[in-house]
């Protein structure tokens, strides 16, 4: 596995040896620092990564800020809730002082959701590194990104035009046992809500009132995605099988027999799902990574 990705794309586990050799232990410092301080941003910088992979590769295309004569993807409705900016654009300034135009900001983001994962309990791994940061980013392309309200063949689909099979699409939806959902990317379940009947029947009664009284506070109202949000384990498979996923494209992963088992044995076992998981975030990693272009002094805007 080592192997095959040391020739993936012109990507290398030991890729900053030479050129930078501190650049791992700066990125891991500044990640766990960040971290100490605020335990919720390990969701938003695993779910930065997954953000900017999903639209033109793993790029650091989610960090352009946008210009006059251009919307960035960050400002797009998706991603106004996505957070960890500063710990990148703090990893990056140490990492310059070192190493000048040598670590690329898409290499960062990648290294800082992997190293989230691991401060917040998950699985140890490794990921190659050599990646460039690319020049576009435009609102338009989040239309790419899977919706809160896709249902188990939707995402199924979406996931394999990126390459990744049923189970890895399940295993990386684990990735929301950390963090929260706002109100407004579950409020449409609630619609008809009264205390007998509720929108959505795949949602346990009980959770739907924890659900009802979240929104009661507004749209930007949090809901945690399981009980332990700030801890990296299966808890978010136990949540689905007790009807009680926070967005109808988690809790359609219990409801679809094709996914079902694949929930109920990542429930059951969590070592099966670590394992399952590193490997689809590492997977993930190596979407349309950049051989050749620039590496931004500065990753909010181009050089």
């Amino acid at each position: 596995m080592v192997f095959m990705l040391r020739q993936c794309n012109g990507l290398n586990m030991n890729y900053y040896l030479l050129s930078c050799l501190m650049a791992e232990f700066i990125i891991k410092n500044s990640v766990n620092s960040a971290l100490s301080a605020d335990p919720t941003l390990a969701a938003g910088l695993i779910r930065m990564h997954f953000h900017d992979c999903f639209i033109q590769g793993c790029d650091a295309s989610i960090l352009l800020d946008s210009t006059t004569d251009n919307t960035a993807e960050k400002d797009s409705p998706a991603n106004l809730s996505l957070r960890g900016y500063k710990v990148i654009d703090d990893a990056k300034k140490l990492v310059e002082n070192m190493c000048p135009g040598v670590v690329s900001c898409a290499d960062i983001v990648a290294m800082a959701a992997r190293d989230a994962v691991f401060f917040a309990g998950g699985p140890v791994y490794d990921i190659p590194k050599g990646r460039k940061d690319g020049t576009r980013s435009k609102l338009e392309d989040t239309r790419n990104l899977p919706s809160p309200n896709f249902n188990s063949s939707e995402l199924i689909q979406m996931f394999k035009h990126h390459g990744f099979t049923t189970q890895e699409m399940v295993a990386l939806s684990g990735g929301h046992t950390l963090g929260v959902a706002r109100c407004s990317s579950f409020k449409n379940r609630l619609k008809s809500f009264d205390s007998t009947n509720n929108v959505d029947p795949s949602i346990d009664k009980q959770f739907v009132k924890t659900l009802a009284k979240t929104c009661n506070a507004g749209d930007n109202a949090e809901q945690p995605f399981d009980s332990s949000r700030n801890m990296f384990d299966n808890d978010y498979y136990n949540a689905l099988q007790k009807q009680a996923g926070v967005l109808s494209s988690d809790q359609t992963l219990m409801t679809d027999p094709s996914t079902r088992l694949i929930v109920n044995a990542y429930a059951m076992n969590q070592a099966m799902f670590f394992f399952d998981f590193q490997r689809a975030m590492v997977k993930m990693g190596l979407l349309d990574v950049k051989e050749t272009g620039e590496v931004r002094q500065n990753c909010r805007k181009i050089n």
